[in-house]
């Protein structure tokens, strides 16, 4: 049993950049992953390409029942100061849509790579597929049980995630640590996740994608809206609009609020520019079944149920009237959803909830109630939006950590 200086649970994107910071100090540093291989969610993330960050930080895109804590983290740890940290490892970026950012290469594994050889060359031993089963400290030693033996060390750094995507390592582990050791935990649930409904009919439209807009409501109240890709299934609907919206689906679920989408299938026509191009539309002899005349605008797969919200009587085009359309105008941009699920922890790509931020020093990222204990990334109750905020989140406490 040998004593480290330092030793880091969890080689992801957080654990990879606290390594490297501490040991470009001086350190002595091991760094455990459960896993077989390093960086396994870095290697996933934007279809493979990484959206390692985004240019434009910005308080509002993360979550947290402590917001005052992510401003304090974030201050003086912009996108530049990311963007310098992967330069030095001689990874170039190049920017997308929306600011996000990516390696020039459009590889995550080059990311995980360039990351990997840094943190050999200046020393870090990092030892794959060691899970560690507890954490206990006695004096000024932690004492670490592992699937490859005991291991000790005078100072922890937890960085071993959330439970979101357990396919990828995903786990409670580092709750179940932080709380033997004293820590308090804020509620998690799934976030950016798929959503999952009762309802019929989204089957019958599985497969289809409309840029829509969304919007959530909950007991009947109005809560938010996104825009984006709306994408029919056969448990319910996903998109990039749907991830969005998640986290506050997700919440309300817990508390049992009965969730209902509204979907707007053509945003970009308003009510009148859409009920004026439908009646322009009209033939008045036309014999042609209402069904097919809206395939005209319309994924025939959406037509049965927009029929169906819409308590459309009309058989055929020449019966069409304003009152008519007027129903249908109505449907097409209030398309009803109700939600009754997410596709869990397994679907999601982060978890909202954590470690209580108040128990955590936002300069240093040690805890306030067991010295020489540290955190980071989505251990912690923060979270953040789709389009790289997530992992500025991890890299930028990573390296405070390192600081």
């Amino acid at each position: 049993m040998n004593n480290e200086n330092i030793i880091i649970v969890g080689a992801g994107a957080a654990g990879l950049a606290a390594a490297i910071g501490c040991a470009r100090a001086g350190q002595k540093i091991t760094l455990l992953e459960q896993n077989n291989k390093i960086g396994k969610k870095i290697l996933v993330s934007g279809n493979g390409k990484c959206n390692i960050d985004n240019r434009y930080i910005n308080l509002n895109r993360f979550h947290s029942q402590n917001p005052d804590f992510i401003a304090k983290v974030l201050e003086s740890y912009d996108f530049a100061v990311v963007e310098k940290f992967f330069t030095s490892l001689g990874l170039e970026l190049v920017e997308g849509k929306e600011g996000k950012m990516f390696p020039m290469s459009l590889q995550a594994f080059s990311v995980v790579e360039l990351l990997e050889y840094e943190a050999r060359k200046i020393g870090v031993e990092i030892v794959c597929e060691c899970a560690v089963t507890s954490v206990s400290k006695q004096g000024d030693t932690f004492t670490l049980e592992t699937t490859l033996g005991t291991k000790t060390c005078t100072q922890l750094v937890l960085t071993s995630g959330s439970p979101a995507a357990p396919q990828l390592g995903g786990s409670n582990s580092g709750y179940a640590f932080a709380t033997k050791l004293g820590h308090t935990l804020v509620p998690r649930h799934p976030s950016l996740v798929q959503l999952c409904s009762q309802e019929s009919w989204v089957k019958g439209c599985a497969g289809v994608k409309v840029a829509g807009l969304v919007k959530l409501y909950a007991n009947g109240e109005y809560i938010t809206e996104k825009k984006g890709d709306l994408l029919f299934t056969n448990y319910g609907i996903s998109g990039l609009a749907i991830l969005d919206l998640s986290r506050e689906v997700s919440t309300r679920l817990a508390n049992f609020d009965y969730c209902e989408l509204s979907l707007d299938l053509m945003p970009e026509y308003s009510k009148e520019k859409l009920t004026n191009l439908l009646l322009a539309r009209i033939q008045k002899e036309s014999e042609k079944p209402i069904g097919l005349w809206l395939q005209g605008i319309l994924n025939k797969k959406l037509i049965a149920i927009i029929l169906e919200q819409s308590k459309s009587r009309v058989k055929l085009e020449k019966e069409l009237g304003r009152k008519e359309i007027n129903k249908l105008v109505h449907t097409i941009k209030n398309l009803k959803l109700s939600v009754n699920d997410t596709k869990g922890f397994k679907g999601a790509e982060v978890a909202t909830g954590g470690i209580d931020t108040s128990e955590v020093n936002p300069q240093t990222m040690e805890s306030k109630l067991v010295p020489n204990l540290f955190f980071a990334g989505e251990v912690l109750d923060v979270d953040g939006d789709r389009g790289g905020f997530n992992f500025h989140w991890a890299w930028v406490t990573g390296l405070r950590v390192g600081k």
